[in-house]
């Protein structure tokens, strides 16, 4: 029905996607300038409504510029003093500044030769400070030293536009081998194309349905990661199998009307439930209070749901319109191509069905093998260690970590950008400030200002606010008893920390209710089999635990940090390892679908559980390991960029698309489908009554199909 009528309507359908995409690239890139800066906080925590407070009685206490100057060599800074005082004393009347502290005698270097001026700015949040910050840089120069700023405002700015140059840049290396792959995987050019084309109706759809939401709530910065990495990779994914299996029914004999109908018979109810399933699986980012995490799922479903729709409407469309055109410019490769056997046998007999026989033979030893192997790469994950961000996931040789650097290294009692804050609504007697101080971990305490009542003291502390001991003094100064007739309040960048991973933790296993919820439903209600979808999510979190494990060998433990350019923390950031696993269940949800699809096929055809699993196979091997190997290419281009955290986004995806699309789907899928036997498709009664008036279906294959060769689907 579905495809009939995309056949009649083939021409609205492309006018109407030509429209969406001219309305998406002049209106939909706008969104660049609707989007927020951060995200990351909590808006319901202690540290957040103490940091409001704050802000409310005694105006902002963030520092949010430090501006460091230095003489050249062989000079000191006190030689600049003029300039210097000159500089900041203009600063100070600029309607922007709110606050200039600069002491020569406090903050001087311990070589004589630097000295820095800490900055308030006026605005209400970050993204308002950022814009000021735009316009304030030019003004905080000084004639005759080298001036370089730092602090929460500029890191913020440092990290937004780092982070764009590294999509950027991962996009323009990707796209050239992305088609290179196509041509060798299509042999055509007009069929390499089509992904492509797909992909960019995504990524420019997503775009403006982003767009629309910031009218109605705070969409991240980040969103627009999550955007280039599923709204080109699924729609690749997505066009390669609808494009491979509208090649194979022409291949068998069909007309291109009986062809686009029977690919959407298939391959469209493929692609319908992956579609589904991630797009539910990443709504479990809504339940997150942070902007950054909900961000990433308003984004990452924009782009999936775009990449789907358009698959399964314009890509037929224009497959109608092409017909056998779609093997049009042919492209002949030095290296022969094996021809298309014959029979519904051979249809088992190709490298993958062979591959599958091999293993379904031996299930027990496959299955520990490559259990081993993958216990093996997951096991550092057992030692994760979670912690905030800071300046080291920026370039050594940023401005930003340089002067921080400098300011921990180069001076005594240096102004810390990230002070813990205590309020307290009442009084704040000295006995409980000897108290503060007596806690482990601080090594001073003083009361910064009192007002209306309300007092704020500013706690110091050896260390990085990003450290478990710094978390540790937050907790220490939560448990003091409060003064009598007091309420007290701990904010500061460390207390954000810990609020974030409370909250994190808080709403994590909601989280995962619902990716296994969603899938296990949808999968249930494709293949009418409850051991299946409970598979499929055992599956998955095999591929997630052997990314983590890389992850925490490599980025926590530092192993990749000479190879990669980055420096090692020892700790990872929360917020990024659950977008991963939310990225990574849905992607792996995905191939498990492919898959799990041809096999429902052909054991609705044959009965024969072996015959069914290795003809799957046999069928959908080479188009998982293209999509693999394209997906890689495009999150592998983050691998390349200059954030610690893009490359360790990119280092943990690639690792577990590979793992996924190899050992997990092509050995571990087919072992327990043997092991289970005819247990695969059970269903006990209720159940199955449920699927066979609401399931997903498909019709039993109208013409018997040839065996996947290079001239239709890679082997």
């Amino acid at each position: 029905m579905w495809g009939r009528l995309i056949q009649r309507f083939r021409w609205p359908v492309l006018l109407v996607a030509v429209g969406v995409v001219v309305v998406s690239a002049v209106w939909g890139t706008g969104v660049f300038g609707k989007l927020t800066g951060g995200g990351f906080e909590n808006r319901a925590s202690e540290s957040y409504q103490a940091t409001v407070k704050i802000k409310e009685v005694f105006g902002d206490q963030s520092i949010d510029l430090i501006a460091l100057y230095t003489a050249p060599d062989g000079k000191q800074i006190a030689d600049y003093s003029a300039a210097v005082t000159s500089t900041l004393a203009s600063l100070k009347s600029n309607p922007e500044v709110s606050e200039v502290l600069w002491d020569p005698n406090r903050m001087t270097s311990t070589d004589g030769r630097s000295t820095y001026a800490a900055i308030r700015l006026h605005g209400d949040d970050q993204d308002v400070k950022r814009e000021v910050y735009d316009d304030l840089r030019p003004s905080l120069d000084v004639p005759g030293v080298t001036t370089e700023v730092g602090g929460a405002i500029a890191f913020l700015k440092s990290v937004n536009s780092q982070t764009s140059e590294d999509i950027a840049f991962a996009e323009t290396i990707s796209m050239p081998i992305l088609l290179l792959l196509l041509l060798f995987i299509f042999r055509g050019l007009v069929a390499a194309v089509t992904p492509l084309i797909v992909g960019v109706i995504a990524t420019l759809g997503a775009f403006a349905a982003v767009r629309l939401l910031t009218y109605a709530t705070d969409v991240s910065v980040f969103a627009i990661n999550i955007i280039t990495i599923l709204g080109l990779g699924m729609a690749i994914d997505y066009a390669l199998f609808i494009v491979s299996r509208f090649r194979e029914e022409l291949a068998a004999g069909l007309d291109t009307q009986a062809a686009i109908t029977r690919t959407l018979q298939t391959a469209g109810r493929t692609v319908l439930v992956s579609g589904l399933t991630i797009v539910l699986a990443l709504s479990s980012l809504l339940v997150f209070p942070q902007v950054f995490l909900r961000s990433m799922g308003f984004g990452g479903m924009a782009a999936v749901g775009v990449a789907m729709l358009a698959s399964l409407t314009v890509l037929p469309a224009f497959l109608a319109l092409l017909g056998p055109r779609i093997n049009a410019g042919r492209i002949r490769l030095p290296f022969g191509t094996r021809k298309a056997a014959t029979g519904s046998a051979s249809e088992e007999r190709g490298t993958w069905g062979r591959l599958a026989h091999s293993v379904m033979k031996r299930p027990v030893v496959y299955a520990v093998a490559v259990a081993a192997v993958l216990i093996t790469i997951a096991l550092p994950a057992l030692r994760i260690s979670f912690g905030g961000f800071d300046e080291r996931l920026l370039p050594p040789d940023s401005t930003v970590r340089t002067v921080n650097d400098r300011l921990d290294t180069g001076f005594t009692g240096a102004t810390s950008d990230y002070p813990i804050q205590l309020l307290v609504k009442g009084a704040a007697p000295a006995s409980y400030v000897d108290q503060i101080r007596a806690v482990d971990g601080v090594t001073g305490a003083d009361v910064v200002a009192t007002k209306d009542g309300v007092t704020l003291l500013s706690v110091d502390y050896d260390g990085d606010p990003s450290e478990a001991a710094t978390r540790d003094i937050v907790r220490d100064l939560r448990d003091l008893p409060p003064p009598s007739g007091t309420q007290t309040q701990v904010a500061g960048r460390a207390a954000m920390d810990l609020d974030l991973l409370d909250s994190l933790g808080e709403r994590l296993p909601w989280a995962a209710l619902i990716m296994a919820g969603a899938t296990f439903l949808l999968l249930f209600l494709a293949f009418g089999s409850v051991l299946l979808p409970i598979k499929a999510v055992v599956m998955n979190l095999i591929s997630i635990g052997a990314s983590f494990g890389v992850i925490v060998w490599g980025f926590q433990e530092g192993h990749l940090a000479g190879a990669m350019g980055f420096t090692s923390t020892g700790f990872l950031d929360p917020t990024n390892l659950v977008l991963i696993l939310v990225i990574l269940f849905g992607l792996a949800t995905d191939y498990e679908v492919f898959l799990l699809s041809r096999i429902r096929e052909e054991w609705d055809a044959t009965g024969d559980n072996t015959r069914a699993v290795a003809r799957g196979v046999q069928h959908t091997g080479g188009i998982i390991t293209a999509a693999a190997l394209l997906l890689a290419i495009v999150v592998g281009g983050f691998a390349t960029g200059e954030m610690a955290f893009v490359k360790m986004m990119g280092v943990g995806m690639l690792v577990a698309i590979l793992v996924d699309a190899t050992l997990v789907r092509m050995i571990l899928v087919p072992v327990t489908m043997r092991l289970l036997g005819r247990w695969n498709w059970w269903a006990p009664g209720p159940l199955g009554a449920i699927y066979r008036r609401f399931g997903i279906k498909h019709d039993t294959p109208a013409s018997p199909h040839p065996t996947p060769t290079r001239e239709t689907i890679p082997a």
